[in-house]
């Protein structure tokens, strides 16, 4: 769709809402009509494919916040009908064509929208009425701009990320090139200003009651000319850049976590501040240890008797072993805490160890062993099964 076409038409009659019509009421609107106007519904009905045709136009720029602010916008500045060919302003009384407004442009519609970089009619008025100096115009590119964020990945070992560490990064990245300090000029020379547009970077030109400006051809909007280049980086001014930062890893950074760093990542043009570096965090499992949140899980398997008699288990942790006492009839899955053993935060706190007891059981006994878990099961009293042999009596009757 051109510029054009959105300044023309009323989105908002086409679908039969109001101007401060929610995004539901929109939808139901659009849908009612599509459902009564669709081609399939209307064969050969052309009255009915135009309509079906204008509705879901209508729909792309009303459903978009962007597009439909954008559109808002355009109506409040004109007025409403102010681009009916003909239309007559309310001071001088004079005809207004909106084919003064885009006549200018290489093509209408959308050859005018090519142009100006496709984005719409916002960048294309934003040029008109402040020079070429609005959001994403030529004078705005000529400005100091943001550096580009980069970002990396890093794989931490299990006791790396719990503990903390630092570790050297190294980034291959765009920034000034060092022979010529980003001028781009040979070293001993320097760029001398445009004279087409005068060291301004802008041709302006005027068409109609209108001023146009766009970026100088014969410099490429930066305003300077680079006649001796330099051998380095070719009279761009950068070249790309092996460089290597120290990056802190707090303790308790997690799989997947991802940590920006202010400041540490290209360079910014012409004096505008430096992009971000987002460093994205993996972290090795550890053969031994899990993590839930700041604690440290651990499965150790314990004997029967270790189960039924009780005993002092000796446990490993990332600062050294602890003995945890296992109490006489423990079960297994049982899950014992070692207090302040887990994940230690910046800020003193800790998470725990979590220990979870696995009973083993032997795949077979002889001898010995057997002769001894036959009379252990002759002492010991049976489980309660009172209810689970109440059922069976039930069950058969």
């Amino acid at each position: 769709m051109s510029s054009k076409d959105w300044l023309e038409k009323d989105f908002y009659a086409v679908l039969g809402v109001t101007k401060s019509a929610s995004p539901d009421e929109i939808k139901k609107a659009y849908r009612k009509l599509a459902r009564d106007l669709h081609p399939d519904r209307n064969p050969g009905n052309k009255e009915a494919e135009e309509k079906f045709k204008a509705a879901s136009e209508a729909y792309d720029v009303l459903a978009d916040d962007k597009k439909r602010k954008e559109y808002d916008e355009m109506r409040s500045l004109f007025g409403s009908g102010a681009f009916r060919r003909g239309a007559r302003s309310g001071a001088g009384g004079a005809q207004f064509d909106p084919s003064d407004l885009f006549g200018g442009f290489s093509g209408a519609g959308a050859g005018a929208d090519r142009r100006f970089g496709g984005s719409g009619f916002s960048d294309i008025f934003s040029s008109i009425f402040s020079g070429g100096a609005g959001p994403g115009g030529p004078a705005a590119r000529r400005g100091p701009q943001r550096g580009r964020d980069v970002e990396t990945e890093v794989t931490l070992d299990f006791g790396q990320a719990v503990r903390g560490t630092t570790l050297p990064l190294s980034l291959r990245t765009p920034g000034a090139c060092d022979t010529c300090r980003g001028s781009g000029a040979k070293p001993g020379t320097t760029p001398r200003s445009c004279p087409k547009c005068h060291g301004s970077g802008l041709i302006s030109s005027n068409q109609g009651s209108f001023s146009f400006s766009e970026p100088c051809r014969d410099c490429q909007g930066s305003g300077s000319i680079v006649d001796e280049k330099c051998p380095e980086c070719r009279g761009s001014g950068g070249v790309t850049k092996t460089r290597t930062i120290n990056v802190r890893f707090p303790a308790g950074v997690a799989d997947g976590q991802r940590i920006r760093l202010s400041g540490r990542g290209e360079p910014g043009d012409r004096g505008g501040a430096a992009g971000d570096l987002y460093v994205q965090v993996k972290v090795r499992p550890d053969d031994l240890f899990g993590r839930s949140g700041d604690d440290l899980t651990l499965t150790v398997p314990i004997t029967v008797a270790e189960a039924v008699l009780g005993t002092d288990l000796k446990v490993p942790t990332l600062d050294g072993p602890v003995t945890l006492r296992v109490p006489p009839g423990t079960p297994s899955g049982r899950k014992l805490r070692a207090r302040g053993k887990g994940v230690v935060r910046k800020e003193g706190q800790s998470g725990d160890l979590i220990v979870t007891v696995e009973v083993q059981i032997p795949a077979g006994v002889t001898g010995e062993a057997r002769d001894a878990l036959e009379k252990f099961a002759k002492l010991t009293p049976p489980p309660a099964r009172e209810r689970l042999d109440a059922r069976l009596r039930r069950a058969t009757g």
